[in-house]
């Protein structure tokens, strides 16, 4: 038997901020604010991971992995600073950080898989 996909609609029509298979939820998040820093980006894009999760069942102690895209790497103390006051400290998990172009006004984009 096929197991089921649940979606989550996002920002746009065309994207979900999270989707659950099995017992894995996937969730993405930008700011939907236009924040002017990569701190403030982060702090905003982080708060919504936690509610993509709380829709999802979960939360950030469930983390499995986490991508970070951050379109100006010299930024990424401030991101890291973000991160730091965000993280479950007792459930850290994997991260990866990616410098890449981003779509403006976004200056960081992050990408978590957690277990449910």
């Amino acid at each position: 038997m096929p197991a089921p996909i649940t979606r989550f609609p996002g920002l746009s029509s065309t994207r979900s901020r999270a989707v659950v298979h099995d017992d894995l939820v996937f969730a993405v998040a930008v700011t939907p604010h236009n924040e002017p820093t990569v701190y403030a980006q982060t702090k905003s894009a982080l708060a919504r991971i936690d509610e993509s999760l709380s829709l999802t069942g979960t939360d950030k102690s469930r983390i499995l992995t986490a991508i970070v895209y951050i379109a100006d790497m010299a930024q990424k103390p401030e991101m890291n600073r973000a991160w730091d006051e965000w993280v479950d400290m007792k459930n850290p998990p994997m991260r990866a950080c990616l410098g890449v172009d981003l779509e403006h006004p976004h200056l960081v984009e992050i990408v978590v898989t957690a277990a449910k």
